[in-house]
């Protein structure tokens, strides 16, 4: 039996009692550990930052977001999931209808590199609040930080291994992947999503998906300039640009567009360190790209990429068949186009392959909300970037090669859960139409009352 097998049977006992708890004794064993990653948040993200290169304010700030969703999940999950009654309808009058929300079992997670902390914890918080147990497997660039999280909960609550992690490189995630656990959560590139998908075809097993993104934000002629440049710049520059829903495209109304640009331009300064050592060479094929197919470097350009760094690059007027439009570069990097309208920003943020988020400016928030709801997007935020984060009761998760499934809010607990319908006979149905020997009689005034209800 290998390391993660055996991790996966441990986990299938630890399962076992955790969910046999009640929600309330649950949500006092996730508070205990929220507790202790709060109490250590000085120590999470100085290894955060020291795994990562971002820095340690930034890494905090992943931090706190991350605990805010597992108080969420801890203290909601009982009323999310626990078992309640749903209306039994007229030809079920004679039943007692409840619903109930139970855990699967093992949950496997696979979390990507960029926010090794909030990005997993948004499937292990609310897989562990749901009732499972849960093996991490965290990415081989942040292996400390997956370390250390289960370290806390096996310092906050002691006793059965609910959570543990497993480490090393791909071939550990796709054996966990093939280990029988009961559903998997994946994070990363669309390209590995494929093939862990195929992987979880061979046993059925089912997978949620968060798969990337190449968002847009589009900026009305009405906008705040100053605001929605701000924004695209922490969209698009933050974390060296390694944020799944950030920003990489802008959409700006022509009226507006010069001026966009120039208070863009002044906020794209400082150098910042790639996670990886892949990325910078990524980052540099879609700035070559833009460029010489005739797009402008207004910050920046391919000299701004070293072999470990990344300073910010602005590139405006790119074709959209660029790489640097259609593909995610991952990079503080922003192409920035103008649109003749609004309806042309919404055709060219609804072409790409990718539908995770998107944000819009506008002083209209009732006529950007409008816009968001046209968005093939699973989020989207009105003049802010990255705001739907911040709120644990909204699900998230996007479309086409972002992904399927949701993690967050109700919908993320119910993801890792399994529905049970139970329905229970008070009396004996006037009517009773659920046996063999049915009486014509009966049948006749059946259909009468069917007829009256549906067919007027």
């Amino acid at each position: 039996m290998t390391e993660v097998q055996a991790t996966v049977e441990k986990a299938r006992s630890a399962a076992r009692w955790w969910g046999g708890l009640s929600h309330n004794e649950r949500r006092s064993r996730l508070l205990a550990w929220k507790r202790h990653i709060a109490r250590h948040i000085g120590e999470l993200s100085a290894l955060i930052a020291e795994e990562t290169g971002k820095p340690q304010d930034d890494a905090a700030l992943e931090v706190m977001l991350a605990v805010e969703h597992l108080d969420w999940a801890a203290r909601h999950a009982g009323k999310v999931l626990g078992r309640h009654k749903v209306p039994s309808g007229m030809l079920a009058a004679n039943h007692v209808a409840t619903l109930e929300y139970l855990p699967l079992g093992v949950i496997g997670v696979i979390g990507p590199w960029n926010y090794p902390v909030y990005t997993p914890l948004g499937s292990v918080s609310y897989a562990l609040a749901a009732g499972n147990a849960v093996v991490f497997k965290p990415s081989e660039h942040t292996p400390r930080t997956g370390a250390w999280l289960a370290d806390a909960w096996a310092a906050a609550v002691p006793g059965e291994p609910v959570l543990q992690a497993v480490l090393g490189d791909g071939s550990v995630g796709a054996e966990l992947t093939w280990s029988g656990v009961d559903k998997v959560a994946f994070t990363g590139s669309a390209a590995t999503a494929r093939k862990v998908m195929a992987t979880c075809a061979e046993t059925l097993t089912p997978l949620v998906v968060e798969g990337g993104g190449k968002d847009a934000m589009i900026v009305a002629a009405d906008a705040d300039l100053d605001a929605a440049a701000r924004a695209a710049a922490f969209g698009g520059f933050g974390n060296a640009g390694q944020t799944c829903a950030g920003v990489e495209r802008v959409y700006v109304e022509r009226s507006v567009y010069p001026e966009f640009l120039l208070r863009l331009s002044a906020l794209a300064v400082g150098e910042q360190t790639m996670t990886t050592p892949e990325q910078p060479a990524i980052v540099r094929a879609h700035v070559e790209d833009a460029v010489s197919r005739g797009g402008r470097a207004v910050v920046g350009g391919p000299s701004s990429i070293t072999d470990s760094t990344v300073a910010p690059v602005v590139l405006a007027e790119v074709p959209e068949d660029s790489i640097a439009v259609t593909e995610e570069t991952f990079g503080p990097t922003l192409v920035v186009n103008p649109v003749d309208d609004i309806g042309e920003a919404i055709r060219l943020t609804n072409a790409s392959k990718y539908g995770l988020a998107a944000s819009i400016f506008s002083k209209d928030s009732h006529r950007a909300t409008g816009i968001a709801r046209k968005l093939r997007t699973g989020a989207a935020s009105v003049n802010a970037v990255l705001g739907f984060a911040g709120v644990p009761s909204l699900p998230f998760g996007g479309v086409g090669d972002s992904g399927f499934g949701r993690i967050h809010g109700a919908d993320g607990l119910r993801e890792f859960s399994r529905a049970q319908a139970v329905t229970r006979q008070r009396f004996a149905a006037p009517m009773d139409l659920m046996r063999l020997d049915r009486d014509p009689k009966v049948m006749q005034r059946a259909l009468k009352l069917f007829h009256f209800r549906h067919g007027r």
